[in-house]
């Protein structure tokens, strides 16, 4: 069983899920919120308030690792750069405390709780209720986001790790030896 806290980045609302649960076991959310800050504060003290938040979900529930979602390239760059920002800061939170980060694109959440990567917020929302069997879905879409994200990354983030594992031993033992006199 593992504790994982998913982050879904912003600015204004920072979602933040924690769910309990290991592949092929049933799920059981733990918290659910949105870290908020005030769109007209200065971006200084918004980044703060976001750590600041981030520290109080890692203090509450100590999470084993942190899921957060992959930043990508939107047309609207302010929206990205607060976006990244949030990322960054949630990172270095866990970072800090030796807790392991791990990033997941939009579509590998939506693929890994709907099925589909082309799933919409409604889908992916429909299925964070049914999968951690909650009375109602949970509000805004940022804090589903979020739970989604921690349920990716039980169902996905083991498998991966594994995998990057593998490959890196197989390119250890594959490489051809060094010429001698030389350093690798």
């Amino acid at each position: 069983m593992v504790r994982v806290l998913g982050v879904d980045p912003g600015l204004t609302r920072c979602g933040v899920g924690v769910v309990d649960g290991a592949p092929g076991r049933p799920l059981r959310m733990v918290g659910v919120g949105v870290v908020r800050t005030p769109a007209e504060a200065e971006i200084g003290q918004r980044l703060l308030l976001v750590e600041q938040g981030i520290e109080a979900w890692l203090d509450e529930h100590r999470p084993d690792l942190v899921a957060v979602e992959r930043v990508f390239a939107q047309h609207n760059v302010r929206t990205v750069m607060g976006t990244a920002q949030a990322s960054a800061v949630a990172m270095l939170c866990a970072t800090r405390r030796g807790i392991p980060v791990t990033l997941h694109t939009p579509s590998e959440v939506k693929a890994a709780v709907t099925g589909s990567g082309r799933a919409d917020k409604a889908q992916v929302t429909a299925m964070v209720q049914r999968l951690l069997r909650l009375d109602a879905p949970p509000k805004p879409a940022d804090a589903a986001d979020a739970l989604a994200l921690a349920i990716c990354h039980i169902w996905r983030g083991g498998a991966t790790n594994r995998l990057e594992a593998a490959i890196k031993a197989a390119a250890r033992t594959t490489s051809p030896p060094a010429p001698k006199g030389t350093l690798r």
